[in-house]
């Protein structure tokens, strides 16, 4: 929640030790003997700094430059975020929100058109992306696969691997040859921003993902083997590691040759446990050995790269009973965050990664067929970059994490029991320290007593949720004893130490500081009571009552004021610390802040509101002035050494976003493929005999797989030729095809539709089927079956390729039609198939597919439709085959205004019929109305121009079985904020530009 007037107005007034990577050779050849790195402050935000620095590690944390450092990181696609001035925006949220990496997947097939082909340019700029990253202070974990899964397109592979030679994920020679052209590409550009060499922030770089089809067999070895020699030969020299499939114990250290490289490798692994489950203890705590999570190797820290932040959603979305990603959402809540992140930091994995952080948009042909093209995941931040009630606990924990170094280097300390709740126990020999992790598995609110050495702490878990205890935590030159409250962050502006301390509302928060002398103690907000007594001092608060609540403790034999400050929930996710370059800054009260800068006496900051909001800075001595997003705002030094803003000086809010009603539509229908006369002779000749694919050939026929014929995004079409004899009596026709899930088929005889067949929609025990195949046997009408010449036309949706998890090469296993006979006549086919078009430049080779109105381009913004026929929606049509509507619209979103806006289709779902969406010629994803759960879909800004006139074209596909929309369609506002990052647009050619 914002602050409102009235609420603002009540506030008053050592030696690097351990592996030491870079210039392409390692250091120590035993990581484990850095153990000795003592706690100590974390190393500053990374950038692009020029100067070069090491990455080490021991059992218990990474060591940046000598420095302990807990790895919070947060998972994103820069390939499904095609807007790269909206990269900014993601990074600058989560960085905000206590993020301290981004991890990111690498996607081949994005990259690579053809065999030879790459594009780095665009919304593929890899390099913008690492420059971004950097700019913005995270750092960065690379994984360019090669192969990525990623529920995306074959897991990564490009198109015209699929009808390559050679066996993927294996030492296959014509395999590697492809793969090192790959990593050749993708490394000329990662060399460019490693850490290491201080020209970016690229921390870890990952080799395959989930690799575990060919452990224990050679080749598998060897595979593993070259890709490491060939990632150091092209001069990566941070650590590298494998993200294991669960926790197998697969590729640890010492697992394969290096080429005498030694500790630059790192075992890590992946869990996606149930909300449903008690969280799993993959660490200190759990069975231990290899399978035991991070007891698999011993000497490196525990590193997961990737914990569930989410889970996706099938077509149909069973999982999540038809409700979609906020169902995920709902399920894998912030409690389930504390639950199961309390207990992996608790087990000892202190480089941990969320997936998803930003699960974005699958769109075009980008989805792999377990997924529609919402890619929203039910992540923190949902797909219109809108942060969520997830990130409460991502932004006390990353900010604790970032500002207390004692969590960079716990043991396993004295079992504890607390009645009712699961505890953990932890220590930091350095400082003293002790953590508690209290959970609580049961259905109800748990209050017990923790008995630590020094007091017994009552304490309250609600249902299925955790809380985290600190006692003994050095506070500057004063010591925490305990606090009910969760540690937030400890930091340092000017000369004032500032403790933040957060929990529930209206929780009565107890703090207790150890002062052997007694202090000076002002309590600046009525809220508070405190007492000292022998050394000890205690402050009480009810949380949220107000606003923030904070009590100035002062002298005492400290020379630093300690300002003590306790916030709800809703108050924590409006602190905001920032490290500027004079200093560390803490801004509360905007939604976001996004940078901080000091300039003489004035403190800039930028970032966004949504409501009205009052502004208060803690900010390096001397600052008088402050200014947000570029005007001054009238402030006053206040008795908690903040500037904050007048009552008459709030923030402003976020003013309302019309948006406009969607008309003027024009209509054409296509088909044309289906007419006798149409000509297909610039068509492919499907004469292929033999194929790579997995996928057999049927004996006497062609090879009709359209990725032989270098068609292997979206829709193909076929024409057959055959000729029948007087004796014939042709029957029907069978058709045997080969798609991904919601793959179907539709066919004509001469012109006249025969019928459609679709593959069946998903169960719960279905889901992971990423291939399907039928036959469909279609009657043919008696008019028909007549001697002589006849043309069979087929449009098959062939959907994606199958991942290739297991290392079996399924993503080659057929795509469109495999084989064709007939009952009653026994004819020969000559066969032409015709898919996409060259891919388009700018958007890529998953923009389009083979429908006759993307060949003609009646998608791009400039196609001239004026003779097209005026309709209005909603539409009733019941024919088998493509329809396409176009309309236009102007938006006039204010300058300043972050507005995300969607798409929404909405109609009665016994009607049969998907529609393809295009925004000003981008391919914005697939709409399945009598299938879904998807209705909404996101429209990035940059590709939507926010300012100025979009084109919007609909390809309607109908099975002719029910009446065909589209019904509804209309225009949404996802979320608004005042504030955001400049947006370029995004190139958007025409038809005389492609």
């Amino acid at each position: 929640m914002e602050l409102s007037r009235r609420t603002f107005s009540t506030l008053a007034g050592t030696a690097a030790l351990g592996l030491a990577l870079g210039g392409g050779s390692a250091g120590s050849p035993d990581a484990y003997a850095a153990h000795v790195v003592p706690t100590g402050p974390p190393p500053a935000p990374p950038g692009a700094d020029g100067l070069p620095h090491t990455i080490g590690y021991d059992r218990y944390s990474l060591l940046v430059d000598g420095r302990r450092l807990v790895l919070w990181s947060g998972e994103m696609h820069p390939f499904r975020l095609p807007s790269p001035s909206l990269w900014r925006d993601v990074l600058q949220k989560m960085r905000a929100f206590g993020y301290n990496a981004v991890s990111i997947y690498v996607s081949w097939n994005y990259h690579s058109p053809a065999q030879g082909r790459y594009d780095f340019t665009g919304v593929r700029d890899l390099d913008l992306f690492l420059r971004t990253a950097a700019e913005t202070g995270l750092y960065v974990i690379l994984r360019p696969g090669p192969y990525i899964n990623a529920e995306i397109d074959a897991g990564g592979f490009p198109g015209w691997l699929t009808a390559t030679k050679g066996t993927a994920r294996t030492a296959d020679p014509t395999y590697l040859s492809h793969v090192d052209e790959w990593l050749t590409q993708v490394n000329s550009i990662v060399s460019k921003h490693l850490f290491t060499q201080g020209t970016g922030t690229v921390l870890l770089y990952q080799i395959e993902n989930e690799y575990d089809g060919q452990v224990t067999h050679p080749d598998g070895v060897a595979y593993m083997s070259h890709l490491y020699k060939k990632v150091r030969a092209d001069g990566i020299d941070v650590p590298l590691f494998h993200n294991d499939k669960g926790r197998n114990g697969y590729w640890t250290p010492g697992s394969f040759d290096t080429g005498g490289d030694t500790g630059g490798w790192l075992y890590g692994f992946d869990g996606y446990p149930s909300p449903t489950q008690p969280p799993p203890d993959w660490g200190h705590f759990g069975i231990g050995g290899a399978k035991g999570g991070a007891t698999a190797s011993p000497k490196t820290p525990g590193f997961v790269p990737e914990f569930g932040g989410g889970w996706f959603d099938p077509w149909g979305g069973s999982w999540f009973e038809g409700k979609g990603y906020a169902e995920s959402r709902r399920t894998r809540d912030a409690a389930y965050e504390r639950r199961f992140y309390l207990t992996n930091l608790a087990n000892g994995l202190t480089l941990h990664s969320v997936y998803m952080t930003f699960g974005g948009t699958s769109w075009g042909w980008l989805p792999a067929p377990v997924v529609y093209t919402s890619y929203d995941y039910g992540a923190a931040f949902d797909e219109g970059r809108n942060p969520t009630s997830k990130l409460v606990p991502m932004h006390q924990l990353g900010h604790l994490l970032r500002t207390v170094p004692d969590f960079a280097k716990l043991d396993r300390a004295a079992d504890v029991t607390v009645t009712g709740l699961k505890a953990y126990h932890l220590t930091n020999a350095d400082t003293g320290s002790h953590v508690y992790v209290l959970r609580n598995d049961t259905a109800a609110e748990v209050t017990s007593t923790l008995s630590t050495s020094d007091d017994d702490i009552e304490v309250t878990v609600p249902a299925q949720d955790a809380l985290l205890l600190v006692t003994r935590l050095d506070l500057g030159g004063r010591r925490l004893r305990y606090s009910t409250a969760t540690p937030m962050m400890f930091l340092t502006a000017g000369r004032q130490d500032i403790a933040v301390f957060a929990g529930r509302r209206g929780e009565m928060a107890h703090a207790v500081v150890e002062c052997p002398e007694e202090p000076v103690v002002t309590r600046l907000d009525a809220q508070a009571a405190w007492v000292w007594d022998r050394g000890i001092l205690h402050v009480t608060v009810p949380l949220g009552i107000g606003g923030l609540t904070r009590v100035l403790v002062q002298g005492g034999g400290v020379d630093n004021p300690l300002l003590l400050v306790f916030a709800d929930e809703a108050g924590s996710v409006r602190l905001w610390p920032y490290e500027t370059g004079s200093g560390t800054a803490l801004v509360y009260g905007p939604a976001l802040l996004r940078e901080a800068t000091v300039s003489g006496t004035t403190a800039h900051l930028t970032g966004d509101t949504i409501a009205e909001t009052g502004l208060e800075v803690w900010g390096p001595r001397g600052i008088t002035e402050v200014t947000w997003n570029g005007k001054a705002v009238p402030a006053t030094v206040t008795t908690a050494g903040s500037l904050r803003s007048n009552p008459d000086a709030l923030l402003p809010g976020v003013p309302a976003v019309p948006l406009p009603v969607l008309d003027g539509w024009r209509r054409k229908v296509e088909n044309q493929e289906a007419a006798v006369a149409f000509d297909d002779s610039k068509w492919t000749v499907a004469n292929r005999t033999s194929s790579f694919s997995t996928t057999a050939v049927p004996s006497g026929q062609p090879v009709l797989f359209s990725d032989d014929y270098g068609f292997h995004y979206g829709d193909v079409w076929y024409r057959g030729r055959f000729t029948t004899a007087a004796a014939d009596a042709l029957e029907s026709v069978t058709l045997a095809y080969s798609t991904g899930t919601q793959g179907l088929l539709m066919a004509w005889l001469d012109g006249e539709p025969l019928g459609t067949h679709r593959m069946p929609v998903p169960t719960t025990t279905s889901v992971r089927q990423g291939s399907w195949t039928a036959k469909a046997t279609l009657a043919v009408p008696e008019k028909l079956r007549t001697a002589g010449p006849h043309v069979l036309s087929v449009l098959v949706r062939r959907m994606q390729h199958d991942q290739d998890g297991k290392a079996l090469d399924t993503h080659k296993v057929a795509r469109g039609l495999t084989a064709v006979t007939f009952k009653g006549a026994s004819p020969k086919v000559s066969w032409r198939l015709q898919g996409e078009t060259a891919p388009d430049p700018v958007r890529g080779p998953q923009n389009n597919g083979g429908l006759y109105g993307e060949r003609e381009g009646w998608h791009l913004p400039d196609f001239a439709d004026s003779g097209w026929d005026p309709v209005t929606l909603p539409r009733a049509d019941k024919r088998q085959g493509v329809a396409w509507y176009r309309t236009t619209f102007k938006l006039a979103v204010d300058t300043g205004i972050d507005a995300s806006i969607g798409l929404v289709l909405d109609d009665d779902p016994a009607r049969a019929y998907r529609v393809q969406i295009f925004l000003n010629g981008w391919n914005m994803g697939q709409y399945i109305n009598d299938v879904g759960p998807q209705h909404t879909f996101a429209l990035p800004n940059g590709i939507l121009r926010t300012r100025g006139t979009n084109t919007l074209a609909l390809a309607v596909l109908s099975d002719g079985t029910t009446p065909a929309g589209p019904k509804d369609v209309r225009l949404t506002l996802m979320g608004s904020a005042a504030g955001g990052v400049p947006v370029t647009p995004v190139a958007s050619p025409g038809r005389q530009s492609v």
